[in-house]
C-alpha cells in the first residue's frame, strides 16, 4: 500500500474512457481479495495534482453494470491511498427540465438493484454505515462549481434511481419512478456509493443526461445508440469539469466521510479476526490505528 496520497480518483463511465491532460502516467495492476478491478488503474498528474483514473466498464466497455467488480475497484483505490472519488455516469432523465446534454450532481439514491455485493464487511466484523446522505456534501459542492465553470448546464441535486439493467425501463417502471419523486435513472451508482462510504472516501457523481428514459411522449424511447450518441457530445464538457474539479478539491479535515467507520463498526478492535484484518487492511488501517 503506497504512502503517497492521491487526492482524487475519477471513475469514468460509458463513453468516458480517457482523461486528457493527464501526464506522467503509470499504469498499476492491483491484485485484491475481491478479484481484479475493472481495468488497470492509471495514475498521473492533472493540473499539478496526482489523480487516478479507472474505466468503470473497462476500456473496451466489456463489463455489464451488474457484473462490475465494485469491491475490487474500491479496495484497489483505497490501497493506492486515494482520498476522494468523482464518478462520471450516463443517466436517463425523469424530468422535463433535465434535458439530454445537461449535467446533474445528484443528492439522493433509490436502490432497485439486487445480487450485487454491497459491503466489505461480514465474516466476523459488523459495520452499519450512516447513509442518509449518500454523497459527500463537500464533493457535491465542488463538482457543481466545476461543472458550472466548464460551461455546462448543471442541476444541483436530484434523486437517482439505480436499476439493475442491462435492459432499460418499461414505460410502467419509468412512470412509477417519476411518481416516487425520482429525477434520474441509471445502473451504476450503487453499490459504488455504499462502498465508497465504507472505505471512508469522499464520493460524488457527475451525471450526464443522455435521454428521457421512455416516459416522454414526444421523445423516442431510450436505446444504447441514443445514449452513446449523446455521450459523445457530452464527454468534452465532462472532462473539462473534472479538470476544473481538481483545482477545487474540498478539505478532508472534518469531513464525516473520512471517519465514517468510527460510528459504524460494532465491536472492539482487538476482536477483529486476523483474516479479516488482512483482507480489509486498506479499509481498516485508520480505524485499527485508533486515530484520524
Amino acid at each position: 500500500m503506497t504512502t503517497e496520497k492521491i487526492p482524487l480518483a475519477v471513475i469514468g463511465g460509458s463513453g468516458f474512457y480517457e482523461m486528457p491532460g493527464l501526464t506522467d502516467i503509470e499504469e498499476v495492476e492491483v491484485a485484491t481479495p475481491f478479484g481484479a478491478p475493472s481495468d488497470r488503474i492509471r495514475i498521473g498528474t492533472l493540473e499539478g495534482t496526482r489523480v487516478a483514473f479507472l474505466a468503470r466498464h473497462g476500456r473496451q466497455h466489456t463489463i455489464l453494470p451488474s457484473e462490475l467488480p465494485q469491491r475490487a475497484n474500491f479496495w484497489a483505490l483505497k490501497s493506492l491511498s486515494v482520498e476522494r472519488v468523482i464518478s462520471v455516469s450516463a443517466v436517463g432523465s425523469l424530468r422535463e427540465s433535465m434535458v439530454p446534454g445537461h449535467l446533474v450532481v445528484p443528492s439522493q439514491l433509490i436502490d432497485r438493484t439486487w445480487g450485487r455485493p454491497s459491503t466489505f464487511f461480514g465474516d466476523g466484523l459488523v459495520a452499519h454505515i450512516s447513509f442518509a446522505e449518500p454523497f459527500c456534501g463537500r464533493m457535491r459542492a465542488a463538482a457543481l462549481e466545476a461543472a458550472r465553470a466548464a460551461g455546462a448546464t448543471v442541476h444541483d441535486g436530484g434523486v437517482y434511481v439505480v436499476m439493475q439493467g442491462p435492459a432499460f425501463s418499461t414505460r410502467a417502471e419509468s412512470e412509477l419512478h417519476r411518481a416516487w419523486g425520482a429525477d434520474l435513472i441509471g445502473m451504476t451508482a450503487l453499490p459504488e456509493a455504499k462502498l465508497a462510504r465504507e472505505a471512508e472516501l469522499c464520493y460524488a457523481t457527475l451525471a450526464c443526461v443522455t435521454d428521457y428514459d421512455c416516459w416522454h411522449e414526444a421523445e423516442e424511447a431510450v436505446d444504447a445508440a441514443t445514449v452513446f450518441a449523446t455521450l459523445q457530445r457530452n464527454v468534452a464538457v465532462s472532462q473539462e469539469a473534472v479538470r476544473l474539479l481538481v483545482q477545487r478539491l474540498p478539505e478532508r479535515q472534518g469531513c464525516p466521510c473520512a471517519t465514517a467507520l468510527d460510528a459504524a463498526i460494532v465491536g472492539r478492535r482487538e476482536a477483529v479476526p486476523a483474516d479479516v484484518r488482512e483482507r480489509l487492511a486498506p479499509i481498516l488501517a485508520r480505524w485499527l490505528g485508533g486515530g484520524a
